[in-house]
């Protein structure tokens, strides 16, 4: 069976992420489409406002066939390590190609892009040292390298997508076997756009929409909107366990957090003091230098408690954790199973290794941000959808 991969989160799943699937079935001709979901935190460091099986399950009804978890340790991370543990697990489910949206122009050769950053990686890490601005922030520097380097790419800080398909390009030509990579235009509203208007609404416009009390109904599937009305988890709702998180510790145990450096424990523990409201908390903490981004991934593996220890040995011990499928997709998985490259967790919640301990943690924590969201681990199986 053919097959198409999409990275993505659907935070939540709307009917921009359902276009995204048809188009990837079409252009591919595949008969499969594989979705690698972020799960319950997502990767500009923020809780996905419903959980990851309502996600999976609207997926699901909606033009994909088999829903992967992107584990925590993988998909709270920059651009980079979040394209690597996408592709990875795209390559271990022998997948045939690669579909993204984009900004950009559809024409851009992106398989080039990445065979040529891929095989001058030497060259990129050179002139990246050799920036000396150091208030610009990592993605300002990499933007600066590879317009250099590769003069035909164009880059602005409005095509987030655009720059994940940059990743994805690099990190898919480091394979012996690269996926084919299908661009397609992004439709509709733009990545943060907040308004309600377009044909399709971003994610942030329809989150944005519900917390205001609007009527989101005409850009998401039935799906989405039932499982809005039975939980919702945000940042604001998380704050008061990340507050007392940072006013507990002591600032070696804060030191030990993945990517906790140059002091940065300190500034979290101020700003915890003299704020009491999230957003406050947040302007307080961020820089030119580190963006609210970056901030918002250290307060995920604040909040969850991610040591350095512990995020490199998730890395070293990558799984397959199926969250869902329809009949396609699980007879792409039964043709597939004595050659997937990666385990297959038959049991969820029950493992050892330290990602299936780290994403154990992070989803109960999750349940923290809402009483209605139930139990993530223990007694879930895949979902089973059969589509008319």
């Amino acid at each position: 069976m053919k097959s198409v991969g999409i990275i993505v989160e659907y935070n939540p799943f709307h009917n921009g992420h359902a276009y995204h699937a048809k188009m990837a079935r079409q252009k591919s001709g595949a008969e499969v489409v594989i979705a690698v979901m972020s799960g319950n935190f997502l990767q500009r460091g923020e809780p996905a406002i419903v959980d990851k099986w309502q996600r999976a399950e609207a997926a699901l009804h909606n033009g994909v066939d088999l829903v992967v978890e992107l584990p925590v340790s993988w998909s709270v991370q920059a651009a980079d390590y979040f394209a690597k543990g996408g592709v990875k697990i795209l390559q271990a489910l022998n997948c045939d190609s690669l579909c993204f949206g984009t900004e950009d122009n559809v024409d851009f050769d992106y398989q080039a892009f990445g065979n040529f950053a891929w095989a001058e990686q030497e060259r990129v890490n050179t002139a990246f040292q050799q920036i000396s601005d150091q208030k610009l922030s990592y993605p300002q520097k990499m933007s600066l390298v590879y317009q250099e380097l590769f003069p035909t790419l164009h880059l602005s800080g409005e095509q987030p997508n655009h720059v994940l398909g940059l990743t994805y390009a690099k990190e898919n030509a480091s394979y012996l076997r690269p996926m084919k990579l299908i661009p397609i235009q992004r439709k509709g509203a733009a990545y943060h756009e907040a308004g309600l208007v377009q044909e399709f609404a971003s994610a942030t416009g329809i989150r944005q929409g519900v917390q205001q009390g609007r009527d989101v109904s005409p850009w998401i599937p039935s799906q989405t909107m039932n499982a809005l009305l039975k939980e919702q988890v945000t940042w604001e709702k998380l704050w008061p366990l990340l507050r007392y998180r940072l006013l507990a510790s002591r600032k070696s145990e804060l030191q030990t957090i993945y990517q906790m450096v140059e002091g940065l424990e300190t500034r979290l523990m101020n700003a915890a003091r003299n704020e009491t409201d999230y957003q406050s908390f947040l302007s307080q903490i961020k820089s030119k230098r580190y963006t609210w981004t970056r901030m918002q991934r250290l307060l995920c593996y604040t909040l969850l408690n991610i040591t350095q220890e512990e995020m490199t040995a998730a890395w070293e011990q990558p799984a397959l954790r199926i969250l869902g499928y329809t009949k396609s997709g699980r007879a792409y998985l039964h043709q597939n199973k004595k050659n997937l490259q990666l385990p297959l967790l038959s049991k969820i919640g029950q493992g050892t290794t330290v990602e299936q301990v780290v994403s154990k943690r992070a989803d109960e924590l999750y349940r923290l941000g809402d009483q209605r969201v139930p139990e993530q681990n223990i007694g879930r199986f895949p979902l089973r959808v059969e589509i008319p």
